[in-house]
Order: structure tokens, then C-alpha cells, then sequence
């Protein structure tokens, strides 16, 4: 199924507010945004938020709306990063009506949150709630949690890995790798996941370090980075995010630790600053969509119309776009903004996002299915470059949607109507 009654071309902002205007009076359908928007992580919510309200200005109000004139309206709710306190949030949404919730930092939030939604909707089938989960990727949330409420838009943590090591195996001259991360469940099974996928592509690969540290209380990693440097490793995996990778990086280039990275999220907010010309060439990130170079013309004047508007922030997240616009066509498809209708049509849904990279939403688990991209930092080929800094994603390899797919263990259990 694709997008068909969504246009690709960005209008402008008076468009959309004309159209948007025209509409006046149509009940919007809105989207609940459960994610960080005050302390250490508000700069990753803040971007998400941002990302999501333009993508829905851009390819639903500026077109008039959905279900013949209803816009999108995408609120925000702070989380705190904390997993009580998105419990609230919740609550504070459904209690305003809104059927729809979006959130992607922390996949002790996303654990949090998916039970929650699965137990509300069990009590109170006149008020149901549908998850869009745009980047926690701890597996379990489509395997032993999978629940029918739930959607994943981003690859998860054992299908990055798999990616991730396939190039780390291919480096003959790493011998010795450190695993560092953030002490949460997705920290957690990214370690899971490296230490599974080298044991059985590279099993003469030494893991030399392996440990969890408190997530956003670490101000100075110097420490750790004196420990990666005594235990002589010439690589570090890790997945850490926001203020975390911020400050991992900021401490490394300090130390002039002279090893090869491997991320999931070493780019923007701050991040690629922190990097700066002494990562060059040395972390790299693994993640869906495209940065540099440029792939097609519409995902290229997307992201130019997005940097016109927003000159200091940054457009990293696309999965966002391809959510959006996904949910966009299971509502029209659905004929409606019910949720079990919505997920219903989301099902199964083929997409094809604006980089020309095909997305199943994979009806078995609720995981999408895409394919994933290496990239390094560098600032050769560096059309659109993160934090003003000059340095950018290049992608070295991709990985295709059908190698990225990789089995699950979710039993869905799908409400009759």
C-alpha cells in the first residue's frame, strides 16, 4: 500500500496556513509526544517534537488535512526521561481525548508505556490509545512484550548490531573491542547483542571492557576513557545518546583516544560538535534513512525547506518523516481515526520514504522493516552537516531490507475490533 493521496512536494508555510485555515473547524486528530522536552535529553526531545509537527504541517495540513479536512496536531508532553513520570503523561493525554501517542528516548520509557497502553485499552475499549514508537529499540518491545497497540518505525537494537558488526568483522586489524553504554535496557541489550553477534562473527575479537554506566548522571567520562585506553582496545561499541554521547565524545577527544567507533546515535544535537575533526573518519553510526551524499531531489529540498526554516537545528531523525506519513495513509486507508482501525490498516503497510528506501510495517510483530545504512563522520562530501559544525554522516554501505529483517519471537494477540 503506498502513499498516494499525500503529495511529496514541500509547500510553503502561507500555503499551508491557508489551507489549514480553510479547515477551521474540523476536529483535529491529535498525536500525543511523550518524550524528554526538559532536562540533560530536552535537546533530543525538542528535535523530535520539532521533526514531527513539521512533518505533519508539511505533508497533511498544508494538503488540506485528513478524512476531508482534518489536521494534525502533534502536543507535547514532557516525560522527564523518566518512566513514572511518562506514566503521568499518559494519563494527562488520555484524559484530553488524544488516541495517539509518539515517543522514542528511552526504551525504559517505551517498556513503561507499552504496558501501560496495553492494559488501559484492555479496561476501556471507548478510549483507546495507539503507540508510535519512533526509536526505542530495545528488541523485546517486538518480541516477548510485542503487544497489538504498539508500532516500531525504527530498526531495533539486535538488527543495528547485526549491521554493525558485519563491518566491524570485516576489520582484521581489531582485535580488542570495549562495550560502553547507558544502564537502562536498551544499553543493556545493545551489549547483549555485541557480545552474541562477535562471538559468532568474529570469535578471536577480545572483549577487554563491558560495562553500564548511570544514564545522564555522568558529567566526566575521562575515567572511562582512561579504562578503554589501559585495556588496549582499538575499538568501542556503544549506544549511547544525548547528553551521554556528548560527553563520551567531548572526554575522548580530550584524551586523544585514537580508536575506532561504533554508534547509534554519535550525530546531532550536539554531538557531532563535540566530535569534531577528531573523530574524522573514525566513528561511525549505523541507522536508517540518508544524509550525504544526497540520493534523491525530494528528500534533498525536504530537508533544504526544513534547514530554511530552522537554520541552527537539524533534520537527523527521518524515520520521523516515514512515520508520519505512514500513519497519515493507515488513517486515510482506515477511513478513519479510530485506533484499532488505524492499526489495523497500519498492518502490513508498504512505504516508500522520500529517499526511495522501501518500509514494511511487518504485520507478525509490529517491527519495521528497512534498510540500514553505515555512515562516518567526516567532512568530506558533507552537503548537509549536523550543528553547524561542518562535519556530517557519509554513508560507506547499506545494508537491504530483506538481510536487515531478522526473526522474532512476539506471539501478537490482536483485540476483535
Amino acid at each position: 500500500m503506498q502513499l498516494h493521496k499525500l503529495g511529496l512536494t514541500v509547500a510553503t508555510a502561507a500555503t499551508g496556513a491557508l489551507l489549514a485555515t480553510s479547515a477551521w473547524g474540523a476536529e483535529p486528530i491529535k498525536i500525543g509526544f511523550i518524550d524528554p522536552l526538559s532536562g540533560p535529553f530536552s535537546v533530543v526531545g525538542e528535535n523530535g517534537l520539532r521533526e514531527w509537527q513539521y512533518a505533519a504541517d508539511e505533508f497533511v495540513n498544508s494538503k488540506g488535512g485528513l478524512l476531508g479536512g482534518r489536521m494534525i496536531e502533534v502536543v507535547g508532553f514532557d516525560n522527564k526521561i523518566s518512566p513514572k513520570e511518562s506514566l503521568i503523561q499518559l494519563k494527562n493525554v488520555i484524559g484530553q481525548g488524544i488516541n495517539f501517542i509518539a515517543q522514542g528516548n528511552s526504551s525504559g520509557v517505551a517498556n513503561a508505556l507499552t504496558d501501560a497502553v496495553r492494559k488501559h485499552n484492555s479496561r476501556n475499549p471507548d478510549k483507546r490509545v495507539m503507540f508510535m514508537n519512533y526509536s526505542a529499540v530495545d528488541p523485546a518491545l517486538t518480541n516477548k512484550k510485542c503487544n497489538f497497540w504498539h508500532f516500531r518505525f525504527d530498526a531495533n537494537a539486535d538488527m543495528k548490531m547485526n549491521a554493525l558488526t558485519d563491518v566491524i568483522a570485516a576489520k582484521k586489524s581489531i582485535d580488542k573491542i570495549y562495550i560502553i553504554g547507558q544502564d537502562y535496557s536498551f544499553g543493556k541489550a545493545v551489549a547483549a547483542a555485541a557480545v552474541k553477534y562477535l562471538g559468532e562473527k568474529r570469535p578471536d575479537i577480545k572483549i577487554v571492557g563491558n560495562e553500564l554506566h548511570p544514564i545522564g548522571k555522568v558529567k566526566d567520562f575521562a575515567p572511562y576513557i582512561t579504562k578503554i585506553k589501559a585495556a588496549g582496545a582499538q575499538a568501542v561499541i556503544t549506544g549511547n545518546w544525548g547528553a551521554d554521547m556528548v560527553n563520551l565524545a567531548k572526554a575522548a577527544g580530550s584524551a586523544g583516544l585514537n580508536v575506532q567507533f561504533y554508534t547509534y546515535y554519535a550525530a546531532g544535537t550536539g554531538v557531532t560538535a563535540a566530535i569534531g575533526p577528531s573523530g574524522k573518519g573514525r566513528v561511525r553510526l549505523v541507522s536508517e534513512g540518508h544524509s550525504n551524499p544526497t540520493v534523491t531531489k525530494v528528500w534533498d529540498d525536504y530537508v533544504g525547506a526544513y534547514k530554511a526554516k530552522y537554520p541552527k537545528k537539524d533534520l537527523s531523525q527521518p524515520r520521523i518523516v516515514y512515520a508520519l506519513r505512514m500513519f497519515a495513509a493507515a488513517v486515510e486507508a482506515a477511513g478513519s481515526a479510530d485506533p484499532f482501525k488505524v492499526a489495523t490498516a497500519l498492518e502490513g503497510l508498504e512505504h516508500r520514504t522520500l529517499a526511495g528506501d522501501k518500509v514494511v510495517m511487518r504485520k507478525d510483530d509490529h517491527q519495521a522493516l528497512m534498510p540500514i545504512q553505515i555512515s562516518v563522520h567526516t567532512d568530506q562530501g558533507i552537503k548537509w552537516d549536523f550543528d553547524n559544525s561542518g562535519f556530517g554522516l557519509y554513508t560507506e554501505s547499506s545494508v537491504s531490507l530483506e538481510k536487515a529483517a531478522i526473526g522474532h519471537s512476539c506471539k501478537m494477540k490482536r483485540p476483535k475490533s
